[in-house]
């Protein structure tokens, strides 16, 4: 494996890694560890012949899963390691070298984000206690927002809160929207033009991306803002927060704990937040699995033809995502309500369009182009990861 990168992406409960070799599209050795400080915290992944692996790591924490980890290396030593840091603020608008000074920085501002930077920030340490002579790079969710403008961006706030506290709408799954526009732009005849990428899974977002820059996008201050999710419920009037609180006598906390965690799919339909199973239990005639399955498909149409009034020209739609890139069905549902853009899907290469496929899934012509693009984020981790330190490719 050639110069490979070692990339991290680390949550409160869970750590994600890839060694991401330079050649694109080269196998790669990785994997995930679930359940950290829990008894049956597990890592499962690949090993470099392609062959699976499971292995107990009973009550392991941060540092003991990043031990597991650099176990499963097998001796590939990378050559820096490019961290998924999910906010970045303002200050930080591209990859950037992680040290002493910049974790203290990084620490400071966990305030924007204290369900995801605190358990970065975990990972950040292990591995920089494990690989202490190794390059260690930040790449932010939030830095491909930054192009955004201010019309896109503020809120109709006080001037003091956007002043002081950085309260501004700063959008996520930058390294998916960033990933998936430059291919499209690689393998459309319509390079450089407009998309509307529909980045769908547990979270989901969507966002405006014109000549490869971002111009608009579903999510705001935090993650929570915009599309229907799994647990999440996206945009809800912000009256609800005081109407909770007066009737229920509910805390900021709990209501937090609804709209992140009780919400979305699984609030809706009662049953799951897995789209697969709310699938086959709609076709079972279950209520709440079709109503959650058709709010969520009005409502990514709906943020879909919203946000196309952020480009001069509507090129195309790209669906990414474990939703995005495996549900036909949900696609066609978003389309079939987007009439007004001249959208025609092919069924046929729409349904062939599962399981990590790569394509056009609409029916040819002269209107905007439809695509399913698997996202990799891993990939433009390692790639953003190189071009920090200034290494060449093959």
């Amino acid at each position: 494996m050639q110069d490979p990168v070692l990339v991290i992406n680390c949550g409160s409960s869970s750590i994600k890694y890839a060694l991401v070799p330079s050649v694109p599209q080269a196998p790669r050795l990785a994997g995930l560890v679930e359940r950290l400080g829990a008894v049956d915290a597990r890592l499962t992944g690949t090993d470099r012949r392609g062959q699976r692996v499971s292995r107990a790591l009973h009550g392991a924490g941060h540092h003991e899963a990043m031990a597991a980890i650099l176990e499963q290396l097998e001796g590939l030593a990378p050559i820096g390691v490019g961290h998924r840091i999910v906010h970045g603020g303002e200050r930080f608008t591209a990859a950037t070298l992680l040290n002493d000074a910049m974790m203290r920085r990084l620490e400071a501002m966990s305030e924007l984000a204290p369900l995801h930077n605190p358990a970065n920030l975990e990972g950040v340490a292990a591995t920089r206690r494990l690989f202490p002579t190794l390059p260690q790079v930040a790449v932010f969710d939030t830095a491909f927002h930054q192009s955004l403008p201010p019309r896109a961006y503020r809120y109709a706030l006080p001037e003091a809160l956007y002043r002081n506290l950085g309260i501004r709408r700063y959008g996520f799954h930058g390294s998916s929207h960033a990933y998936v526009s430059r291919r499209v732009d690689r393998l459309s005849d319509r390079a450089q033009g407009g998309w509307l990428i529909a980045h769908l899974g547990n979270g989901c977002s969507t966002c405006a991306v014109w000549q490869g820059r971002s111009l608009d996008t579903s999510m705001g201050l935090t993650p929570l803002e915009g599309l229907v999710m799994g647990t999440r419920s996206g945009d809800v009037d912000p009256g609800l927060h005081a109407h909770l609180s007066r009737r229920l006598g509910w805390s900021p906390a709990r209501i937090d704990t609804l709209l992140n965690k009780e919400s979305g799919l699984l609030g809706l339909s009662g049953l799951s937040n897995d789209m697969r199973r709310l699938e086959q239990a709609a076709a079972e005639h279950h209520a709440g699995a079709a109503l959650a399955i058709e709010v969520f498909s009005y409502r990514l149409a709906k943020s879909l033809a919203g946000l196309s009034c952020a480009l001069p020209r509507l090129d195309g739609i790209v669906f990414t995502g474990g939703i995005g890139e495996n549900a036909a069905a949900i696609r066609a549902r978003a389309i079939d309500q987007l009439p007004h853009f001249g959208l025609r899907l092919s069924a046929t290469a729409n349904a062939h369009a599962v399981d990590g496929q790569e394509g056009r899934i609409d029916a040819g012509g002269g209107g905007p182009q439809v695509w399913v693009i698997p996202t990799d984020e891993e990939a433009h981790i390692a790639g953003e990861t190189r071009r920090l330190l200034e290494i060449p490719r093959p």
